[in-house]
């Protein structure tokens, strides 16, 4: 299943713009105190450099952060969005008015960090199924996000090589144990989401075992998540399943294990790590010895 949130270059600068808003009046509020101690006309050049190998995500909020408060300033990108850096190496050149550059300095360096780690992460499991032979598994995203990120997160899964799941609860139905529970059982759960949803993207709903799987399958199920089963019972899943209904997996996966996983014959893989459990990348800016 494709990306279907739209990443275009105008609905990406769109949200960048949001994002980058509320996080300047976060930091900055009525004044950055300590820029004001630089003379308001001199212009500075700095460069952002990665402090280790990193997938280059987050452009877009990185120049809004400075042109929000320098319209004029001069950016310069050495490593292009989605693609890797390696460890010391130069991002970003930026010229501009010296204040400014200090005052968007903590917001864009965030951003950077914040979704260069998700794209990192994301390419790293991607590249780990692709070298699994004959697999045709995608790695895909969940809702574990930072409040108030949850686009620009999916943004960089998207930019790592994944696969968006649902944005929230409005766009899709994803049936889990309790609501099995709650609406009376497999078949009953599924007839009540047709008729209650019908304008879902996709309807999914959660199994824990085969026989649940056969019942789903049987109630005409065309997207099934498998919850934590192992290895032999993938495999017996994929071939109960047989093509009729799209199987993802979710559950503890992390690098150690996404291969096995993707060799059943999976269709996709969900991670909540990829934009929960992230570690910051390292980047740096530093002002050039000469002024401007």
């Amino acid at each position: 299943m494709a990306a279907y949130f739209d990443f275009s270059p105008e609905a990406v600068a769109a949200l960048a713009q949001a994002d980058v808003a509320r996080a300047l009046l976060e930091d900055v509020g009525e004044a950055d105190l300590t820029a004001g101690l630089v003379d308001p006309t001199r212009l500075a050049r700095a460069t952002v450099v990665a402090r280790e190998s990193a997938v280059i995500c987050g452009a877009p909020w990185v120049e809004r952060a400075f042109r929000e408060l320098d319209p004029t300033v001069e950016l310069t990108w050495h490593i292009g969005e989605g693609h890797r850096a390696a460890a010391d190496q130069v991002v970003l050149e930026v010229h501009g008015q010296a204040r400014a550059l200090l005052t968007a300095e903590r917001t864009a360096l965030n951003f950077l960090q914040l979704l260069s780690a998700v794209a990192t992460k994301t390419a790293n499991f991607v590249q780990a199924v692709c070298e699994v032979p004959g697999a045709r598994t995608n790695i895909v995203d969940t809702r574990k996000t930072l409040p108030g990120l949850r686009l620009a997160q999916k943004y960089a899964v998207h930019t790592g090589g994944g696969v968006n799941h649902r944005l929230g609860l409005y766009d899709a139905v994803l049936i889990k144990e309790n609501h099995i529970a709650a609406a009376g059982g497999v078949r009953a759960v599924l007839a009540r989401a047709a008729e209650v949803a019908p304008q879902a993207r996709f309807v999914e709903i959660e199994v824990e075992n085969l026989e649940q799987l056969k019942e789903a399958l049987d109630a005409g199920a065309t997207m099934i998540l498998l919850d934590n089963m192992g290895l032999m019972h993938l495999h017996e899943a994929v071939r109960i399943t047989a093509g009729r209904a799209v199987l993802e997996v979710s559950g503890g996966v992390n690098l150690s294990s996404v291969c096995a996983i993707a060799s059943t014959g999976v269709d996709r893989i969900s991670i909540g790590a990829l934009t929960k459990n992230v570690k910051a990348v390292d980047f740096s800016m530093r002002f050039a010895d000469d002024p401007l």
